[in-house]
C-alpha cells in the first residue's frame, strides 16, 4: 500500500501543466512565477520560453525574443512526450511568435488554454508592441478558454475607458464577441479599497469581490493568477471554481508578499509551505 507521501508524488507527476511565456530573471513574474505557482498547486510544471526579459522590482531593462526554431523545438519536445492538461499563455513579443504559438495550439488541439494578454510592465515598458495587438486579437483570443486582462489591457483591446462594473461587463461582452470563450477582467487597477473582478462565461456574469491589500509588493500578480487558473483547470475544476480558487490563492500570496528589492516586490507563491 502506498504511503501518503508516495501518493502525493504520483498526483503531482500525473498532472502536467505548461506555461508558454517570457522569463523574469528577478523571479517574480513570467515563467519563474508560473512554475512556482504550479508547484504550489501540486501539478507538474513545464515551460516554453518565448523571450528573455531583463527586469527587477523597479524596471524592465530589455527583452530578447528567442529564435523561432528554438521556440518550436521546445513546443515539440513537450507535446511529443508530456502533453499538458492545461496551458497558460503569457508574454507574446512579436507577430511571428504569436503566429507560431497559435499554429501549435491548433495543431495539438490544446485544451484549457488560459491567455494572459501581457502588454505592459509596471514601469510602462511595452511587452506587447502596439503594432501586433490587432494580430493578437485575431490569432490568440479565439484560442482562449479563459482570457485574463486587467483593466488597462481590456481598455487597449476594446478601445474604450473602463471605470465601473457596467463598463467592465461591456468589455467582457466585446472580448467574447472577439472570440474568447470566457473572460476574467481583473479590477485591481480601479481606485478604492475593493478589488472587484468580472467573470463572464458567454452567458452569465459573476462578480468576484475581495479587499485590496495595502502593499506595493504586487510584482507578477497577473502571471500568478493566470497560472493558478490553469493549474485548477488541469485538476478538473470548472472555470468558475478555477477562477475563484485562483483569486483566493493570489490574495494570500499578496497578503504574505516578500519585501524584496527597491520597487514592487514579488508575491509569496509558496506561502502555504514557507510560513
Amino acid at each position: 500500500m502506498q504511503s501518503k507521501e508516495e501518493s502525493k508524488t504520483k498526483i503531482v507527476e500525473s498532472i502536467p501543466v505548461l506555461t508558454i511565456a517570457g522569463s523574469d530573471c528577478s523571479g517574480g513574474a513570467g515563467i519563474q512565477a508560473d512554475i512556482k505557482t504550479f508547484d504550489a498547486h501540486c501539478v507538474y510544471g513545464m515551460s516554453v520560453i518565448l523571450s528573455v526579459v531583463a527586469e527587477n522590482t523597479t524596471r524592465v531593462i530589455s527583452s530578447y525574443d528567442i529564435p523561432l526554431n528554438i521556440i518550436q523545438d521546445q513546443i515539440t519536445a513537450i507535446f511529443e512526450d508530456i502533453p499538458p492538461k492545461a496551458i497558460k499563455i503569457g508574454m507574446l513579443g512579436s507577430k511571428d511568435i504569436i503566429n507560431l504559438v497559435s499554429k501549435n495550439l491548433i495543431h495539438y488541439n490544446a485544451k484549457n488554454v488560459v491567455v494572459d494578454p501581457v502588454m505592459f510592465a509596471k514601469n510602462g515598458f511595452s511587452l506587447m508592441p502596439q503594432e501586433i495587438r490587432s494580430y493578437f486579437k485575431e490569432k490568440m483570443m479565439p484560442l482562449a478558454n479563459i482570457l485574463t486582462p486587467n483593466i488597462p489591457e481590456a481598455e487597449e483591446l476594446c478601445g474604450f475607458d473602463i471605470n465601473n462594473i457596467e463598463s467592465m461587463k461591456k468589455a467582457a461582452i466585446m472580448l467574447h464577441k472577439m472570440g474568447a470563450n470566457s473572460i476574467l477582467i481583473k479590477g485591481g487597477h480601479k481606485s478604492g479599497d475593493d478589488s472587484t473582478d468580472i467573470f463572464f462565461d458567454g452567458k452569465e456574469f459573476n462578480i468576484l469581490e475581495s479587499k485590496k491589500i495595502k502593499t506595493k509588493n504586487t510584482h507578477g500578480t497577473g502571471c500568478t493568477l493566470s497560472s493558478a487558473i490553469a493549474a485548477n483547470l488541469a485538476k478538473g475544476k470548472n472555470k468558475l471554481d478555477s477562477v475563484k480558487e485562483a483569486k483566493e490563492y493570489v490574495f494570500n500570496a499578496i497578503l504574505h508578499s516578500l519585501n524584496i528589492g527597491n520597487g514592487h516586490g514579488p508575491t509569496n507563491h509558496l506561502y502555504k509551505f514557507c510560513l
